[in-house]
């Protein structure tokens, strides 16, 4: 019996041994990612064989390290309920690929299976949650933990042990088509988000989380997916880097880097980053993951696929995503352009990862998988309910109450491909909730509810918008679903890494779906001026990937929320926020601009001395990251610093600045506030930002009711990037502030010194 077979030696040995084992081709197919799942399985009725293509990659490699997509289902992949994998049957087509890979390979080698998860599982009868946007504005970590465990739990269940996660972009240019992936604009919520979704991944020890992307690929030049970002070192780790950092930490296995270049060096070849930075600094000891196709991309630097391959693998890339750079690994030690042992040490970590999750003890999963459980669709509803930003609410509209003929309109109010963004998978119907659908449920019995579409996202309807109008005039109170859409189409086309290349009329977000303006489509805001001229109270939902320039619609209407994307039961949970049954909680976690010649306007950044006005238009977001309305009314009464100083040696041995904040519900109805605490650093070596989120705690305040909450800081969160190129402490006051949004309520000072007390 081979050494690596022996369960009673540790992992390291195992690896050694079967690296020893191995074949220059072996190692090059244990790199290799280059198969599309759907293309290693044809389906017949209930039945599922193997494709010649399969079989003829397992026979070049002998084995394969890991296989993408097998259960993708999309308008992309083109599999659908009539070709695809049901959830019924995943588990059966996962074992049996997985049995013919060791049983027809010299050394047995189990493979890896990775799938899209970006909000959920994107496949077939999966529960289909809102994207990480709208999960940004629920400044719930517990939440997003348990939503991670939930997914893990249904794609492990299949026989999936690699989830693809978005959750190191930061959102820093709206008119990026993902900007629906990132969690926020802010390094410090994204990054305790990621922290979260980490550590719910791999609770069970059955999946690896492969988080997306490494690194900046959120500010590119002009918004263009992919583009080049022109920063420098210090953006790169005060603003990229945290989510990373937090995933390190928290033990992430793996990692996937991103396409785009940073100060003139692709991702996928920086070893400064994927080495320097990632492994040696922090300490990442996981895999890293190529982009799709992003290794051939690398051939517009030099032609030779060998020298190309040899080069990403020496940055620090360990495994192939559908390219053709990595097959020729083996032929590149040949001709001498790569050092064997550099193959080995990717090869290694490869095998390492199948070792840690069991794959040579359990590479098969019970088939008979189970239903898909009734609580992830209760923690899909939360998740949507606390997504929901209530922005305006003039009058006090919301919540609906004595409305009897409401006049449900607009492109988004039923049409449930809408609520769920990109990577989306066919849904069965009846699994989703509309927002016309939402309404019709939760609304009081007897009240008259009508629709009319009125528009497409960016087209006219003939005849919509005056139908629009009529339906208005019999209604005493309009509800108006305008916004964005990533749903994509069969009708579409697609490049070779799954990015959309054609152009639809109603997909305006997505990958590769970049914006120049962010205004609302024309023809939506000629619905929103007929409907106003009927005098009818108009209370505007947003169902949008990315923050829109809403001027018009700021100033006008009623009443406004944005749902984000909210997933499959968002219908029901606006619907219940409109009639307030639930009390909105959601806070922007990212700046809505007045337009797209503001931009950028995230709220951290620089304090220098420089007009923020425009000669032509106000500098100032139209609504502040942070911001967001309830039904509640809470009023920030006092901050308490229990220290007001703090030495450097005392910090560094772990103390922390503790900040006691009382806050009043003065409403009679009971909600939820997500209380924010700010720092700017007064003195420093280098010119820091106005303000920058270093603590938050949701927290629940009954009616009429008065809490003190206790937030705290401590070294991670007040050390600077400095003059000196290294992460320190330094000394000097420290301004805190403290309230509901980043233009906060209370404010003190606290101080780092030198010296012990």
């Amino acid at each position: 019996m081979s050494r690596y077979l022996d369960y009673q030696l540790d992992t390291e040995e195992r690896v050694a041994d079967l690296l020893a084992q191995m074949t220059l081709e072996e190692k090059c197919g244990q790199l290799n990612q280059r198969l599309y799942g759907w293309q290693t399985f044809e389906r017949v009725g209930e039945s599922f064989e193997v494709t010649p293509k399969f079989q003829e990659e397992v026979a070049k490699f002998g084995g394969i390290g890991a296989l993408y997509g097998l259960f993708r289902s999309d308008p992309w992949s083109g599999m659908n309920q009539e070709n695809g994998i049901s959830r019924v049957n995943s588990a059966r087509v996962a074992n049996q690929l997985q049995k013919y890979v060791i049983e027809n390979s010299r050394l047995g080698i189990p493979m890896l299976f990775s799938e899209e998860v970006p909000h959920g599982h994107q496949a077939l009868d999966s529960e289909s949650y809102p994207v990480n946007l709208a999960r940004g504005a629920s400044f719930n970590t517990a939440l997003q933990q348990e939503i991670a465990e939930a997914i893990a739990a249904e794609i492990s269940d299949k026989g999936v042990h690699l989830a693809l996660a978005s959750a190191l972009d930061i959102l820093r240019d709206p008119r990026w088509g993902r900007a629906e992936e990132c969690f926020s604009e802010d390094p410090f919520l994204a990054a305790e988000f990621t922290k979260a979704i980490t550590t719910g991944f791999q609770a069970s020890g059955r999946v690896a989380v492969i988080l997306k992307h490494f690194a900046a690929q959120g500010e590119p030049v002009g918004g263009h997916n992919s583009g080049p970002v022109s920063i420098g070192m210090r953006e790169l780790r005060e603003i990229f880097l945290p989510p990373m950092v937090a995933a390190a930490e928290a033990g992430a296995l793996g990692v996937m880097a991103a396409y785009n270049e940073i100060d003139g060096i692709p991702c996928h070849s920086n070893g400064a980053l994927l080495t320097g930075i990632l492994r040696e600094e922090l300490g990442f000891d996981g895999i890293v993951m190529a982009d799709g196709c992003a290794l051939d991309r690398l051939l517009a630097m030099n032609p030779d696929v060998r020298k190309v391959g040899a080069m990403a693998l020496a940055a620090g890339v360990d495994l192939s995503l559908w390219d053709e750079v990595f097959p020729n690994l083996a032929s590149a030690v040949v001709a001498g352009d790569l050092d064997e042992a550099v193959l080995d040490v990717a090869t290694s970590r490869i095998l390492r990862l199948k070792f840690e999750l069991g794959l040579f003890e359990n590479p098969y999963v019970s088939e008979n998988v189970p239903e898909r459980a009734k609580s992830w669709r209760a923690l899909n509803l939360k998740a949507a309910r606390e997504s929901i930003c209530l922005l305006e609410n003039r009058r006090e509209v919301l919540p609906l109450e004595n409305a009897q003929r409401i006049a449900v309109i607009g492109p988004n109010a039923d049409a449930l491909y809408n609520q769920l963004g990109d990577y989306t998978a066919p849904q069965n119907l009846a699994d989703g909730v509309t927002i016309l659908q939402g309404i019709k449920q939760i609304a009081p019995e007897n009240t008259r509810i009508s629709y009319e579409k009125g528009c497409d996202i960016r087209e006219k309807i003939a005849g919509g918008i005056e139908r629009a109008s009529e339906l208005a005039k019999s209604a005493d109170t309009v509800i108006l679903v305008l916004g964005g859409s990533s749903a994509r189409n069969f009708d579409m086309e697609f490049l070779n890494n799954g990015a959309v290349s054609s152009k639809g009329p109603n997909m305006d977000a997505g990958e590769n779906v970049d914006l120049a303006d962010l205004a609302l489509p024309a023809v939506q805001l000629e619905l929103f001026r007929a409907l106003k001229k009927q005098g009818k109270p108009v209370v505007v939902v947003l169902v949008q990937g990315r923050p829109n320039a809403i001027p018009e619609i700021s100033e006008q209407a009623d009443a406004l929320l944005t749902a984000w994307y909210p997933g499959a039961q968002g219908g029901i949970a606006v619907a219940e926020t409109l009639f307030g049954i639930v009390n909105p909680s959601g806070k922007l976690p990212v700046s809505i601009p007045r337009s797209s010649g503001q931009l950028p306007v995230y709220y951290n950044q620089k304090a220098g001395e420089y007009k923020e006005d425009y000669f032509d238009e106000r500098g100032a977001a139209l609504y502040p990251f942070g911001h967001g309305q309830s039904y509640s009314d809470f009023a920030y009464q006092e901050i308490h610093a229990i220290d007001q100083s703090r030495s450097i040696a005392e910090l560094e041995a772990g103390d922390k600045f503790q900040f006691k904040v009382t806050i009043q519900n003065r409403a009679n109805r009971a909600g939820s506030e997500v209380v924010q605490l700010y720092i700017h650093d007064q003195e420093a070596s280098i010119t820091r930002r106005k303000k920058e989120l270093k603590a938050f705690q949701k927290v629940e305040i009954g009616a009429s009711e008065t809490v003190e909450v206790t937030l705290e800081i401590g070294l991670a969160e007040l050390q600077i990037w400095s003059n000196q190129n290294r992460w320190e402490l330094e000394t000097g006051t420290v301004r805190i502030f403290v309230g509901g949004s980043s233009v906060t309520a209370l404010e003190t000072v606290i101080e780092i010194t030198n010296g012990v007390r």
